[in-house]
């Protein structure tokens, strides 16, 4: 009996004998033979299982599961499930970077009864709306002379290298920077021509291969460090300890693809792996961090300087914040980056599950500073999956003094979350290098598309605090957000989260009563070691 794991083959066999016996047109010969060509080859290679059992007909499963995300996309994806972003989340961002209506008749579609509904409560006398370009000044030092505070809008673009991104996607970013009045992270990969070409403000991300600042044996070098921390489009200094999306896991951008724009800028050699290190070797204890923190910020002239990471073991923060109050050595901004953050470059595992959700990791880094009594002179910054206006809200609410992102001013350039950022196949031209992709992505409409969606999110958050009787989101509390905790009950995030009193952490007698987090790990924490144990 002929088996239908054949069919296709036999088929193939059939008409081309018929075709050429029956002296059919030839483009049918030609399909015939083609077809039975594939099928021959299928049976004989010895690579895949699934082409010897089925040739011809396993094609079509490749073919299929190739375009799985584009038929899941377009045709079967629900409005409201975030994988990781929903169709409604991308679509505001669209909106308001192509200035459509945002708006959405018929009511909500979020289940305002499921647990985790959250909601701001509104007041019975608004406030008058304010302008909303909302800012925040970081690094403000009146007793140093030399200090360059920056006023920073509450809203920003999220870290993302040259190289990740495509130089008109840099080149769109930073205008849209400029233009709004915003700033720029550069991620760790250096300052590339297209952060510098339009001139908006940038934040210097330094990370473990001192990209831009290094020595050829890859140590950080001083005098090249002075050379881009002093430009006065360097408005900041963030130096990266890891990152949400990947903590502790250092990368390789293999030698292939280090062309020469890219060695030029990272000060790396032409063709040669580029290696970022899981770990700094700058230095190697909290106390050391601290005093390469102030060593960058008196090298930049008194610029803002601060780090960004994402928590992991407990006391190694605690250590930093013990080493804060043992040398006196303060930071001017820490960026709190989410385990919910997106990169191109991470191994599945460390995606899924390595790093400290936003959430909680806001609420350690601010309840530990003010534990300390350090959080009036800190200023936080935050990142993971910020979109919309209340996310923002929410985010400020919890402890935040501003907000970074970097998806959602990918879909404002365009992107399409076809998840395809590490293959250099991306079909918007924002996450590749290739330059017959990236010529798609229009520079001059890409910078205003960037700049309408700072504008317009902004604007949605001044009527959003201004609703809830707020004249600036500074004044947002975790008493403002509520939480439904079940069917029939909620509570404030005030009620429902911890906060720390200021200075709870400096009274020993207080430890016993604090959280298990702060009970167990502070005490253990050392200024001189990220290892408790050591010594």
């Amino acid at each position: 009996m002929l088996s239908p794991r054949y069919l296709a083959f036999h088929a193939s066999i059939v008409t081309l004998l018929a075709s050429l016996a029956l002296r059919a047109p030839w483009e049918i010969s030609a399909i015939a033979a083609a077809l039975t060509i594939v099928g021959i080859s299928d049976l004989l290679q010895t690579k895949r299982a699934l082409r010897r059992n089925y040739p011809i007909l396993a094609h079509f499963r490749f073919f299929f599961e190739s375009i799985r995300p584009e038929i899941r996309q377009y045709f079967l994806e629900d409005d409201m499930v975030a994988e990781p972003f929903s169709r409604n989340q991308r679509s505001i961002v669209y909106q308001r970077a192509k200035k459509d209506t945002d708006k959405r008749p018929f009511g909500t579609q979020l289940d305002v009864y499921a647990p985790g509904y959250e909601w701001i409560n509104h007041s019975i006398a608004p406030a008058p709306e304010q302008p909303h370009d909302f800012r925040i000044e970081i690094g403000n030092h009146p007793d140093c002379p030399r200090a360059q505070p920056y006023s920073a809008s509450v809203f920003n673009i999220s870290a993302m290298s040259f190289g990740a991104l495509s130089a008109n996607a840099i080149l769109a970013l930073n205008g849209g920077a400029k233009q709004g009045g915003f700033m720029h992270d550069t991620g760790e990969g250096s300052i590339s021509p297209y952060h510098r070409q339009n001139g908006g403000d940038l934040v210097w991300e330094i990370g473990s291969g001192y990209f831009g600042c290094r020595n050829d044996d890859g140590t950080f070098s001083e005098a090249n460090f002075i050379v881009n921390a002093t430009a006065p489009q360097v408005k900041m200094i963030e130096l990266k300890m890891s990152q949400g999306a990947k903590p502790g896991h250092g990368g390789v951008l293999p030698g292939a693809k280090v062309t020469i724009e890219i060695a030029q800028t990272r000060g790396v050699p032409v063709g040669r792996d580029c290696i970022s290190p899981s770990s700094h070797s700058a230095f190697k204890t909290p106390i050391e961090m601290l005093q390469f923190i102030d060593r960058l910020r008196t090298l930049s002239g008194g610029k803002p300087t601060g780090f960004k990471l994402a928590i992991g073991h407990p006391w190694e923060f605690f250590g930093i914040v013990k080493a804060m109050l043992a040398t006196g050595i303060v930071p001017d901004f820490i960026v709190v980056d989410g385990g919910e953050g997106g990169t191109g470059a991470a191994p599945v595992e460390f995606t899924d599950h390595i790093g400290t959700p936003l959430q909680e990791a806001l609420l350690l880094v601010h309840n530990t500073l003010v534990g300390a009594n350090l959080r009036d002179r800190i200023k936080i910054g935050a990142s993971g999956k910020i979109i919309t206006a209340f996310d923002i809200a929410r985010t400020l609410a919890l402890g935040a003094d501003w907000c970074n992102s970097a998806r959602g001013f990918m879909f404002a350039l365009g992107c399409i979350q076809s998840q395809s950022c590490h293959t250099d196949r991306c079909p918007t031209g924002v996450a590749t290098q290739d330059p017959s992709r990236q010529r798609a992505l229009v520079v001059p409409d890409k910078i205003q598309r960037v700049a309408n969606f700072h504008e317009n999110t902004m604007e949605a958050l001044a009527q959003l605090i201004a609703a809830a009787g707020l004249t600036h989101p500074s004044q947002l509390r975790p008493r403002h957000l509520v939480r439904r905790i079940s069917h029939n009950q909620v509570k404030l995030a005030s009620a429902l989260l911890p906060y720390l009193e200021p200075g709870e952490l400096l009274d020993p007698s207080q430890l016993s009563r604090l959280p298990p987090v702060f009970g167990h790990y502070w005490p253990m924490a050392q200024a001189e070691s990220f290892d408790p144990f050591c010594g």
